[in-house]
Formats: structure tokens, sequence, C-alpha cells
């Protein structure tokens, strides 16, 4: 089976040993940063995630894509962006600011 047909993996040990690091104002700017590189518009999550951790400077060093895919699946259910298509498929779903 193609493996762009899987759902993307979970984090993994070291990952999540990474990202428990991570204090509240680091998880916050992450949050705006994804946020910021979002728009009305529908786009790719997986655009959003990596125009996100393009322009984050400083980023946080070692923390994989799939954390940011986490948290625009977290920003959706705060309803803060709306989505369409399954989450768990980073290239295959999108999201947009919700509308106010």
């Amino acid at each position: 089976m193609d493996e762009d047909r899987n759902p993307d993996p979970p984090l993994s040990t070291e990952q999540l040993q990474l990202v428990a690091k991570l204090s509240a104002v680091e998880v916050e700017r992450i949050d705006r940063a994804l946020l910021e590189n979002s728009s009305r518009g529908w786009r790719k999550v997986a655009r959003v995630v990596g125009t996100t951790m393009m322009d984050l400077k400083p980023r946080p060093p070692g923390i994989p894509d799939l954390y940011y895919s986490q948290r625009i699946t977290k920003l959706v259910e705060e309803g803060k962006l709306e989505s369409a298509g399954n989450l768990q498929f980073m290239r295959y779903s999108e999201v947009r600011l919700r509308e106010q």
C-alpha cells in the first residue's frame, strides 16, 4: 500500500521527550505562528506547518512537523480554525481561520 495513504505517524519517544520540554510560552508562540500562517481561504495543513517551521525564529530545536500538525488539530478543537478532510493526513487536509 502506498505510504502516502497511511495517517501521519505518532510522535516517537524521543520526539515526545523534546515536546515535553516546551514551555507554555513556546507552545503559545507556535500556536500564534500557525494562526498567522493560516488564512480565510483553505490551505493545506502541510503548507501551514512548513511555512510556520520556516518562519518561526528562533524555532525550538528538534520539534518535528508532526507536533505542529497536532497543534493545528488542537486549534481546530478550540474553534480557532476550521478543517476539511482528515487531520491525521497532513498532506490531504486543509484548514482556514474560523469565520468571526
